[in-house]
């Protein structure tokens, strides 16, 4: 009774393991297929530099599965199959040939071919500079066109234009950041005092997210970014009314919300060109409602999203400087919404 009452026990728990192994390998499986298709990710590449790391990480990946599959084929081959004992010259040999000899020309190979495209990544860009520098916890974002000596000032928010290379300049205050869009180009280090250079050549159109790679502070996680990638006639279009002042409120609840933003004190933080708000502090706002997201990449740009971020910016972002506007009565910050939204 005892055997068949084991055998019974075997025949119940074997389908559940079986399937519970099913069913891990499936949730594996198609996470790993999502992560292929993603704005964020590398191997979903959109640019010229993107592909080439593409490239490089299936390259590494099939010559280290090739690798690992000749050495174990052999350790399992005299381990399971062929177990006559090997005379000791044979035995060197194998050691010395596989063990050294072998993997060094392989993984010499591979590193010959990956510092061979390093170069590309450094290509000189073909006339737009941006300037990109980490702040605590968000993004300034300066354009400067080629002939031009003003910047185009911006945040948290970058725009490319396709089938041309940017060079793009990377400075830091107080900590060191990383800048990295995964489905760009590879990832540069920040540093505060110091300048660093990379170009990236987009080639599909489409928004992309970007992100900080190097740990910075409790919001770390919340410093994000948008890539937006455009045809040349679309971004030259969007950079001239870039370049261009705010515009005026329309609407009572609008102009209410800037005479707000005034006696409020955002003006001494805030710049929004094309009015006395001159503050460099926080993010330029001249055009924040043409933009994809709100705070670096944590909300979105609805009026819900806006609401949100006045009321208690300390909530979405942990540590973040701005003070919260949740004293004001709402139908005040519904107006203070409306002049931020307007703001194309």
């Amino acid at each position: 009774m005892t055997s068949d009452r084991q055998t019974d026990q075997t025949a119940a728990t074997g389908p559940t393991r079986c399937s519970a192994l099913r069913a891990v390998a499936l949730c594996g499986l198609s996470l790993t297929l999502a992560a292929c298709d993603f704005r964020q990710s590398a191997l979903a590449p959109a640019g010229r530099d993107a592909e080439t790391l593409a490239d490089l990480f299936w390259v590494l990946l099939i010559g280290a599965v090739v690798l690992w599959l000749l050495m174990n084929g052999l350790i399992f081959y005299l381990t399971r199959i062929n177990m006559a004992s090997l005379p000791r010259r044979w035995a060197n040999r194998l050691i010395i040939g596989g063990g050294i000899i072998f993997p060094t020309v392989v993984l010499s190979a591979l590193l010959v071919y990956a510092l061979s495209i390093m170069p590309d990544q450094r290509a000189p860009g073909d006339g737009l500079t941006l300037r990109v520098t980490g702040e605590q916890w968000w993004w300034r974002v300066e354009y400067l066109p080629e002939g031009s000596d003003t910047p185009i000032v911006s945040a948290n928010e970058i725009r490319l234009p396709t089938d041309a290379r940017a060079d793009i300049l990377l400075g830091a205050k107080r900590v060191i950041h990383s800048f990295w869009i995964p489905a760009l180009g590879g990832k540069m280090d920040m540093f505060p005092g110091r300048e660093t250079r990379m170009s990236l050549e987009p080639h599909t159109p489409g928004v992309y997210r970007g992100q900080c790679a190097e740990f910075c502070g409790e919001s770390h996680a919340k410093m994000a970014f948008e890539a937006v990638v455009m045809t040349p006639d679309d971004f030259d279009a969007w950079l001239e009314n870039e370049a261009a002042d705010a515009r005026p409120p329309t609407g009572a609840e609008a102009t209410r919300g800037a005479e707000l933003f005034g006696t409020e004190g955002c003006g001494a933080c805030h710049a929004i060109r094309g009015t006395e708000h001159r503050g460099q502090v926080g993010p330029d706002l001249t055009h924040i409602g043409t933009r994809h997201s709100l705070a670096a990449g944590s909300l979105g740009t609805d009026r819900a999203d806006f609401l949100r971020w006045l009321r208690d910016p300390d909530a979405i972002k942990p540590g973040v400087e701005m003070p919260g506007y949740d004293h004001l009565p709402p139908e005040d910050l519904a107006a203070l919404t409306a002049y931020l939204m307007g703001l194309e």
